[in-house]
């Protein structure tokens, strides 16, 4: 019985020590890459071969549908044209255009991204651009300058090609800045589309379901708070996914490359996106690295006077970051930087230097103000040698004026 109470005794001790231990585990990604990052503050949660090129498929079209967003109306008509109709190769999704139908930009842009058609990629470049390889500069254009690095594109598709190619960091960089389009975020989690008679076609019998299935109800991989936002698939690329969710107003965005089915036949990319994203709610929450006007640091300034020579300096603003609830935001100390030669007067809210904190490798920076005023002290030599200089004068003129006096009297005497 003793040696069961020991035992006992050392498991209570064994669990106790450990509930101090992280319990967060990071999520077992199979996909060749991946990148998980909360959207607002662009904080990476997770990364894997993150700025590897590799092959985007049809995530492509998320730069296809930014361009086309800001380069048309939705209400223009676009004429689709035979190379659109007959340059995507077999095996590869179509919406069944037909050669010279006119359709809005509206519904090419619902057959691109609910059903990944690239003959409507095709229209939709050849439209913007002027041709396939026109849009494909537009592209490439706008990729820099999103600060996509690693990211060079042939066509609007992704339909395969040795020189077009992306990395999961670019792509989070693309979706991230085309979720700020209202216009976008619809297109990307509509669930199912029927595209309406046109010229060329008379039956309303296009119907255009979304290749997501972690936003269709019915799907096994379905879930309910991701909001699109697109899929992709080609032989080398494998499949792909770069997705968003959001959950009590965090947003998160991730991106899985080359994935494949795991040994029960279930698609990994769908799998991994799904563990990324309980991840990043669950292991994650927003925090207050310091808030404005939280005292930082108490200084004394050398020549204020004793009663506001002591200064507190306050945080000018709120720093804010999305960051793993195992750490202790109470045991950051911060790095300051003070401006040289500070002294009185100082007005009260001036800025007397800076403050950084780094967490998790990135740096969070504010600038540090000063709480009250400061009242430079009295300098008495600034009235002393006056004082004496006018004592010296009063006592020179008063030393003349006795002079003249007795000069005067003695002229009196001698008469």
């Amino acid at each position: 019985m003793k040696f069961k109470r020991k035992i006992g005794r050392i498991l209570v001790l064994f669990c106790l020590l450990f509930s101090h231990f992280s319990l967060a585990v990071e999520p077992n990604v199979a996909s060749s890459a991946a990148i998980l990052v909360e959207s607002s503050t662009g904080k990476i949660l997770f990364e894997k071969n993150a700025y590897e090129k590799m092959y985007p498929a049809s995530t492509t079209k998320v730069m296809t549908a930014i361009l086309v967003l800001e380069n048309c109306d939705l209400e223009e008509m676009a004429t689709v044209s035979r190379n659109a109709v007959f340059s995507i190769p077999p095996g590869y999704v179509n919406c069944n255009l037909r050669e010279n139908e006119q359709m809005r930009v509206k519904d090419l842009m619902y057959a691109l991204m609910v059903k990944s058609a690239n003959d409507a990629a095709v229209v939709l470049a050849e439209y913007v651009g002027g041709s396939v390889e026109g849009f494909a500069d537009k592209m490439n254009e706008k990729a820099k300058e999103l600060g996509c690095q690693n990211t060079h594109f042939v066509n609007p598709n992704g339909i395969h090609h040795e020189n077009h190619y992306s990395t999961a960091y670019d792509l989070y960089l693309m979706a991230r800045y085309a979720m700020k389009n209202e216009t976008f975020r619809n297109y990307v989690s509509t669930v199912s589309y029927t595209l309406p008679a046109t010229n060329q076609y008379s039956a309303q019998d296009r119907v255009c379901l979304t290749t997501n299935d972690m936003i269709r109800p019915n799907s096994r991989y379905y879930q309910e708070n991701v909001i699109g936002i697109k899929t992709g698939y080609t032989t080398e690329a494998k499949n792909c996914l770069i997705s968003a969710a959001r959950e009590n107003n965090v947003e998160l965005i991730s991106v899985v490359l080359h994935a494949g089915t795991n040994a029960e036949g279930l698609s990994e990319r769908y799998l991994d996106t799904k563990a990324l994203f309980h991840y990043g709610f669950n292991d994650f929450a927003f925090g207050d690295i310091v808030k404005a006007n939280d005292v930082v640091k108490n200084i004394e300034i050398a020549n204020g006077n004793k009663d506001t020579r002591n200064l507190n300096l306050l945080a000018k603003d709120t720093l804010t970051t999305y960051l793993n609830k195992e750490i202790d935001l109470n045991n950051l100390t911060p790095e300051i930087t003070l401006h040289e030669n500070l002294e009185a007067p100082i007005v009260a809210g001036s800025v007397l230097g800076e403050m950084t904190y780094v967490v998790d490798n990135i740096e969070y920076s504010t600038s540090l103000v000063a709480e009250t005023e400061v009242i430079a002290k009295i300098n008495l030599n600034i009235f002393i040698l006056p004082g004496a200089i006018i004592f010296l004068i009063l006592g020179v003129g008063i030393l003349l004026r006795q002079q003249k006096k007795t000069q005067k009297n003695n002229k009196k005497h001698r008469k």
